[in-house]
This record gives structure tokens, C-alpha cells and sequence, in this order.
């Protein structure tokens, strides 16, 4: 069995963590996700996830946006509602290890937000004439750092 770490240590005694291991969700759309809510509230992170689940808001694509269409008032931009809800359940998940600890959920801020590679599910398609097209799915490691200001 694995052993998972946090790729940050330096977090002091005030902070709590949470991570998601292997989750099913676009790499793409989650790094771009996590940019949007690092440096913010635990409430306002909370508010702009459920916006996009509820197709309210987009985010903005400063990394991966090719080909990616604009939206009004600040260039690319989609809705990824299959990782804002993955990202909100670790989010979710964060905040009751902080409650669990004793600290204060109405003073917490995202400090670390970061997405990380995971193993490839590999599979292939059969094609016609013998061949077959590689079907891989990338699955990614979230995880996420409240502390208390």
C-alpha cells in the first residue's frame, strides 16, 4: 500500500488539512479550480464552488485554455462542476478537521491548494482491422490547507 505525504510540511500548529486521493476528475479543470479559491475565505472558497456547481460563475483558465471559449468580463473561462463538487468534499472535509482540532472555522483561509498527478487507469478500445486506440484515464490527488487568522 502506498504512503501518501503532504507536499507541504511547513504548515504550523494553527492549520488544518485534508486531502482526496485518486479521484476521478479532470487534472485541467482542478488546478485551474483550486488557483481560483487559494488565498481566499473558507466561506468565500465555499461560495465560488457552489456557484459552479450551480453554473453561476465560471473560472477563469489562465493556465489551460485552449481553445476554451470566453466569458463575459474576463476572458476564458468554464464551469467544472464534476471537480468543484470533488473540491468542495475535501474543502468540506478540511473544515471539520480544523473544527475537530479546536480552531475557529469562521477565521480559516485557504493557504495551500494544490492538485497533483495520480496514477493512470490504462485501457484500450478495439478498433476495426486489428488495431486498438489507448483509452487512459488520469486520476489526481487533491489537497488543501486551512489556517487560522
Amino acid at each position: 500500500m502506498p504512503r501518501w505525504h503532504f507536499s507541504r510540511q511547513d504548515l504550523g500548529i494553527n492549520t488544518a488539512i485534508a486531502a482526496g486521493r485518486d479521484l476521478r476528475i479532470s487534472y485541467k479543470d482542478t488546478v485551474e479550480l483550486l488557483n481560483a479559491i487559494r488565498g481566499k475565505k473558507l466561506e468565500e472558497a465555499k461560495r465560488i464552488l457552489e456557484d459552479v456547481i450551480a453554473m453561476r460563475r465560471p473560472i477563469p483558465y489562465r493556465r489551460f485554455y485552449g481553445k476554451v471559449g470566453h466569458r463575459r468580463g474576463m476572458g476564458p473561462g468554464r464551469y467544472p462542476v464534476k471537480a468543484a463538487k470533488a473540491v468542495l468534499k475535501v474543502l468540506e472535509n478540511a473544515e471539520a478537521n480544523a473544527e475537530f482540532k479546536g480552531l475557529d472555522t469562521s477565521r480559516l483561509w485557504v493557504v495551500h491548494a494544490a492538485a497533483h498527478k495520480g496514477p493512470k487507469i490504462r485501457s484500450y478500445m478495439p478498433r476495426a482491422f486489428g488495431r486498438a486506440t489507448p483509452w487512459f484515464e488520469q486520476l489526481v490527488h487533491v489537497e488543501i490547507g486551512l489556517e487560522e487568522r
